[in-house]
């Protein structure tokens, strides 16, 4: 476990000592944002580019702790044209249609690198039966890694929330990677727990700086390309339930908001008040209070996430399936879903 500790504290370091640097330049080119959208909770202008910061910890470390494969130049590649992406989306804006599209080339070079899903377990069967997903692999794994790269997008509304969550999910995956004899991708959630620590000093409320699409963007896309990348190797029946338990909080969060925005007639893309964190904030708690329940949250998931990754499979089931229930039946107490009076 020494050289991903390793790889950890040097990611931490080089996010640490980036991000003041990141926060100059965010202010030199004039990438800040200025809250004029009544949704924005800060009241004077934050520099951007925090994300930069994370992706030169990222692709330093991978350069220099994990080995020279073709997948994990794809990987770089994929989180080089998503890092483009949010820059430019951060300092002049960026249709949606133009943004997925910018995802889903980042994806399929991914997917062309290896990082794809090729069958799914039967949970149930006693002999681990797997099913190959034939030609359905690529749009799946496209589904998986385009959809994880937003969740963390979504849920990036609060000082410290999403590099919080993300820095959460990877320590968990990290775990769960260990339990399931996964040594191949431990490197990489150690390498993006610690770009996602080193930048929360300067995120966390009050933020001297936000990492903006770029940096939330790419930790999206880098949680999901591991995960997929664990998948790959496994046929245990957990291989997919893992990831999502240990990255519950942005994915519940997002399928709420898309059954939100269906019931209520609205665009699926188009940005609303009513996620978790603003329901949060409408009972009193303030910014940090918030925060700091949504970690607790994200750690609860992840926990599950744990038990799931090293229990029976029947047992696993049950367990996933009772707090599935128990998140929606939260979900609908607050309103997550509710349909709004015309």
């Amino acid at each position: 476990m020494t050289s991903y500790f390793i790889a950890f504290i040097s990611a931490v370091i080089i996010s640490f000592i980036m991000t003041p640097l990141a926060r100059r330049l965010a202010i030199k080119v004039g990438a800040l944002d200025i809250p004029k959208d009544p949704r924005k909770i800060h009241k004077k202008p934050i520099p951007y580019f925090g994300g930069l910061a994370i992706y030169v910890s990222i692709i330093a470390c991978m350069f220099v702790y994990m080995p020279n494969t073709t997948t994990k130049l794809f990987i770089m590649a994929g989180a080089t044209i998503i890092v483009l992406t949010g820059i430019v989306d951060d300092m002049y804006g960026m249709p949606a249609k133009v943004k997925m599209l910018m995802q889903i080339i980042a994806a399929a070079v991914a997917i062309k690198g290896g990082v794809q899903i090729h069958f799914i377990s039967n949970p149930l069967s006693a002999t681990g039966m797997s099913y190959l997903l034939s030609w359905l692999s690529i749009p799946i794994s496209l589904f998986w890694i385009v959809g994880i790269t937003n969740t963390i997008n979504l849920i990036d509304g609060l000082d410290g929330l999403a590099s919080g969550v993300a820095s959460i999910a990877a320590t968990t995956l990290l775990f769960t990677a260990a339990t399931l004899g996964h040594d191949f991708i431990m490197m990489q959630y150690a390498i993006i727990a610690g770009a996602s620590l080193g930048f929360l000093p300067f995120n966390f409320n009050p933020a001297k700086i936000f990492m903006g699409d770029t940096g939330s963007l790419l930790l999206g896309y880098m949680l999901a390309v591991t995960s997929v990348s664990g998948m790959v190797k496994s046929v245990a029946a957990v291989a997919l339930a893992v990831p999502v338990f240990a990255l519950g909080l942005p994915i519940f969060d997002t399928t709420f908001a898309i059954i939100r925005r269906y019931i209520n007639k609205k665009p699926i893309m188009q940005a609303d008040k009513d996620h978790l964190h603003h329901k949060l904030m409408k009972i009193g708690l303030n910014q940090r209070q918030t925060v700091l329940v949504m970690y607790f949250i994200s750690m609860v998931l992840g926990i599950v996430a744990v038990i799931i990754a090293d229990a029976d499979p029947f047992i696993g089931i049950v367990v996933a399936t009772v707090v599935v229930i128990a998140v929606f039946y939260f979900a609908r107490k607050v309103g997550l879903f509710k349909r709004k009076e015309q």
